[in-house]
């Protein structure tokens, strides 16, 4: 491995820092845009109505039954459940590029959503936890609910320097995977966030499967505008930050292929997702985060 590949930098906040504060903006700016509490996932089983009778507890009526049709019905619940939220975050070194036109990193767009999605969850009393997809130097932080909680994640977030290489480390997304799969028990919500970029073909089927064991699971792609578009023309040189590989070729004349194979990409994700019933959601970094974060809690609760 030579030298370059040693180097190892910081995350270019671009206009999202700091961090704290930009997460409690967009959790709040996304939780008011919603019109019940919000990280509720799977925390209960939905099990149908019954009728009413005297002693059940009156919390659980359904009020519209009563409002609609006169009849006094009963929610049940079959079997209460994990509502801890475990964010994976894509730390790996090719969530670090920032193009031009970019207003911050990938890496500091999944870190805001995660913070993000962290403070709904903690304000909502549900525990959460936070591992890393990357080289072994980033350290997951164990389930835990209340400020303190929330503090933690943000400075892992803050300090985290984009490394790892798929190619190099194969058993960079196993290492995660596994550490997810012993923390999230059954009804989980489990929200990974990368780019999806030189994972392998495994990769979807190995994400789509913790999904598995009554877990809830969405898959967040985050691109940069120019890996979403490709807009370059003429002669370009491409060098991927994961691999080391370096290409030449005319932009113009790659552009379709580029563009169907990352549409052949995420249909792919979509279909493996869909098998399991997990959802999968793409933005680029240009994005509202606020509708991103939106529509995730939309998805997951």
């Amino acid at each position: 491995m030579n030298a370059a590949r040693e180097i190892r930098q910081a995350i270019d906040w671009g206009e999202l820092g700091p961090l704290r504060l930009r997460a409690s903006q967009v959790a709040e700016g996304a939780y008011a845009g919603l019109h019940r509490s919000a990280l509720r996932g799977a925390g209960v089983e939905f099990g149908g109505y019954r009728e009413y009778v005297a002693g059940d507890d009156l919390r659980r009526l359904d009020r519209r039954s009563l409002l609609r049709h006169h009849r006094l019905l009963v929610r049940q619940f079959e079997t209460e459940t994990d509502r801890a939220l475990a964010l994976v975050v894509d730390a790996s070194a090719s969530m670090g590029f920032r193009g031009s036109e970019a207003k911050a990193s990938k890496i500091a767009f999944a870190a805001v959503v995660a913070a993000a999605l962290a403070r709904i969850a903690i304000a909502n009393g549900d525990p959460v936890s936070m591992s890393f997809i990357a080289d072994e130097r980033a350290q997951p932080i164990a389930r835990s609910s209340g400020r303190e909680q929330f503090e933690r994640i943000v400075a892992a977030l803050e300090a985290l320097e984009p490394g790892g290489d798929a190619f190099t480390d194969p058993g960079m997304l196993d290492r995660s995977l596994r550490w997810v799969a012993r923390v999230a028990r059954r009804g989980a919500i489990v929200v990974v966030i990368s780019d999806l970029l030189d994972w392998g073909p495994e990769a979807a089927e190995k994400v789509a499967s913790l999904a598995s064991s009554g877990r809830v699971l969405a898959v967040v792609q985050t691109l940069d505008p120019v890996e979403a578009n490709f807009p370059f023309s003429g002669t370009v040189r491409l060098r991927a930050l994961e691999g080391g590989s370096v290409v030449e070729t005319d932009a113009d004349a790659t552009r379709t292929a580029y563009l169907a194979a990352l549409r052949a990409l995420n249909d792919g994700w979509r279909e493996s997702l869909a098998k399991r019933g997990a959802q999968f959601l793409s933005a680029t970094t240009n994005d509202s985060l606020t509708g991103l974060v939106r529509s995730i809690v939309q998805t997951i609760r």
